[in-house]
Parts: C-alpha cells; structure tokens; sequence
C-alpha cells in the first residue's frame, strides 16, 4: 500500500531537447524562425521591431503606437482588424504594419482612458513603489521614465505616426513563427511581408548605459495607510554575463519560488505579508534584482530587518544539500515544464537571440544549476547581493 507519509523521490532532469528553430529570410531581407510543431492547425507569428528614436521628452511615443496600431489603417477601421484564419489575416497585418493612421478619435480615447487608469493606479501603494523604484535605479530611460499626467496630454498624431514610420520598416523587423509552419505558410508569408513596405524613415536603434548607483532609502508616507509596498534591489548583471545562472539559484533559494527563504521567514514564520518574493530581470542593455512585498504597516521595519537578516544568511552560512537539492530539482523542472508547445519553445529561443547568446546558453545554465556549490553561491551572493548598495522604496507607513 502507498504510504502517503513519505515524500515521492526527486528524479534529477538529466536532459532537455529544445525545438531549435529553422532560420531563413523573406525576400527582402526580413528574417524569419520558424519552430515548426504540433499537430493542430495552429500558428503564431510574431513581427518583432527593435526599439529606436527614444526622446526622454517623449517616453510614451512606442507605448502609443503599440497600443493604438490596430485601431484603423487607410483601408481597414478597427472593427474589420479581426479574423482567425492565416490566408485572411496576413493582408489585414500587412495593412496595420504599413497603412495605420492613427486616428485623432482613437488618440483621444486612449489619453483619457489611460490618464484615468493612471490616476487609479497612482493610489495604488504596490503600483507607485514598482514605479519609484523603477526611476531611481534606470533614470529617464525607457525603462524607468516616471510617466505622468501631462506625458499623455503632450501626446500628439504627428509624433506617434512618425515613430511608426521609422520603427515600424523591415530593416527592423524580425519574425518568428510558431506552430504548424510549414513550406506553404513561409511562402505565404513571403508573399505579403517579403515584398516593398511603405515604411523606410531613419532611426537610430536605442543604446543605454546604466551604471550602477548608491544605495538609498526612498520613503513616500501615506497618512492613511494599511499596508506598505516595499520595492527594493539595484541594477545588476543580464543572461550575457557568466555569473547570471549562478545568480538565478541564490535569487531562487532567496525569494525565487514557494518553498524560498523569504516565504518561509516572513510568510510562513512571522505572518508579516500574503507573499514575498525576490527576481531578477534580464533586459536588453541591463539587469536587475529586486525583492517586492507588502507588509502590515505595523511590521515593516520589522520586515525590512527579517529581508536583510536572510541576505546575509546567504552570504555566510553554507547551503545544506537537502535545500539545494530541493531548488535544483524545481529550476530543472521548471525549465523542462515551460517547453510543453512550439509557443513556449519559440519564447525560449527569443531569450537566447535577441541577447545575442546561442543555445550553449541553456547548457551551461542547466550544468550550473546541477553542480553548483555551497561554497560557490555564497560567493555568489556576496558579489552581488550587497545590501548597502540597494535602493529600499516603502510606501505608506513604517
């Protein structure tokens, strides 16, 4: 008879096959990957243009385009943007890529819808620390620009058509396609997207160089407060850098997943929050940890001393072969578990591509996670996890 007492073994994933995608190019130059899998009649594909012309007087112009893109073109209203079957919808895509007109109504109805969601989110406390956060450690770059009112009031037709025309071309464009894609749909593709488009204004792709800042202590008091947000962490190194995979299993063993130091302390042992958490992000020109909570205002210096008390833990004691076991096995899972479909084969392939990485990538990555070391992560976390260095947002009270 089972015995339901006793926990099943840990099998290890010894090995993890990725759909590696098919390269090849539209007649005029657009590349293309294709993760061709799957048995339903089903596809993804996805136009992909790279960020240009950022103006930090303008931070909302690509947001704009993005959101509005599909809102009427010279020959097609919003109501007809919409269909489900591949030979139907590729001329409607190639109309919105080369023939949106963003219509003065629709801009209106968008600076007010998002000017109203703003001024709801702005009384959000989780919401105004992962923005506070975000500007402090990015500056007004187009990942930390502190949006408010009056970017959407200065939102204008002419400056959203024209950063259409220049990011929206097929210098910049690449495409990947997932699913069932065979010899009839790339040629089908080629047909609509491989010939001339009508964008071709010049850009400049967008550079950013953040360099790393001192540590500091952003406290916005809301008189009327519950709870506090707590946003915290600092910039730090991307999927490029060697150490990353390194970096992943002590975040993961810090606040990475359920059975993490900081759910085990502050959730489960102290009561102070519903869920805490710690990541890292890798982004195109930077990285960064952060650790993000909300607590009972009357225990968030508590809080704050309980999350730097594990850091530190981290950085001095060695990791037992039990717990280290535990976050091998869930990072190793996790990886094999989010590879059930072409989709999520393909995302995989874009973390690696547009990071210039290859799929070596993801070897070393799962070697790192099944050898690393006591000794190695608290090297790991002192290089990186230094708490005078990170920038501590609270907002409400503490």
């Amino acid at each position: 008879m089972l015995n339901r007492t006793i926990a099943p073994d840990f099998i290890q994933v010894n090995e993890i096959n990725f759909i590696k995608p098919k390269a090849q190019q539209l007649d005029n130059g657009i590349k293309v990957f294709t993760v061709n899998a799957g048995q339903q009649e089903l596809v993804r594909i996805e136009f992909i243009f790279q960020n240009v012309n950022y103006d930090q007087n303008k931070p909302l112009q690509a947001v704009s385009v993005n959101s509005l893109i599909n809102n009427g073109t010279k020959k097609l209203s919003a109501k007809q943007i919409a269909n489900k079957h591949l030979v139907s919808v590729l001329p409607i895509i190639w109309s919105i890529l080369n023939e949106s007109i963003f219509p003065q109504q629709e801009l209106d109805i968008f600076i007010q819808n998002q000017k109203q969601k703003l001024k709801v989110n702005l009384q959000k406390n989780d919401f105004l620390a992962r923005k506070t956060f975000a500007n402090t450690i990015f500056g007004e770059t187009a990942y930390g620009s502190d949006i408010s009112m009056a970017h959407y009031d200065d939102l204008k037709r002419d400056d959203l058509l024209a950063y259409f025309k220049a990011a929206f071309k097929p210098e910049n464009c690449t495409i990947i396609a997932a699913g069932k894609f065979e010899a009839k749909e790339f040629d089908l593709l080629n047909q609509f997207f491989g010939k001339s488009w009508e964008n071709h204004n010049v850009s400049v792709a967008n550079e950013f160089n953040h360099l790393p800042i001192a540590g500091s202590d952003v406290y916005i008091e809301k008189a009327e407060a519950v709870q506090s947000a707590i946003r915290m962490g600092n910039l730090t190194i991307n999927r490029k850098h060697e150490d990353f995979a390194k970096l992943q299993i002590v975040n993961t063993l810090l606040g990475g997943y359920f059975g993490s130091r900081l759910m085990a302390n502050i959730r489960e042992d102290k009561g102070y929050t519903y869920g805490i958490g710690s990541g890292i992000a890798s982004l195109r020109h930077a990285g960064y940890f952060f650790i993000a909570t909300e607590v009972g205002t009357e225990v968030c210096v508590s809080a704050l001393e309980e999350i730097e008390k594990e850091i530190n833990i981290l950085k001095t004691e060695l990791v037992v072969e039990e717990e280290l076991g535990l976050v091998r096995n869930y990072m190793l899972g996790s990886m094999l578990g989010s590879l059930e479909n072409a989709f999520s084969h393909a995302d995989k392939f874009k973390n690696i591509y547009f990071s210039d990485l290859d799929y070596d990538y993801y070897t070393k990555y799962i070697q790192t996670v099944k050898t690393i070391t006591p000794t190695e992560i608290i090297a790991t976390a002192n290089q990186y996890l230094d708490w005078n260095a990170m920038t501590k947002v609270v907002v409400g009270k503490k």
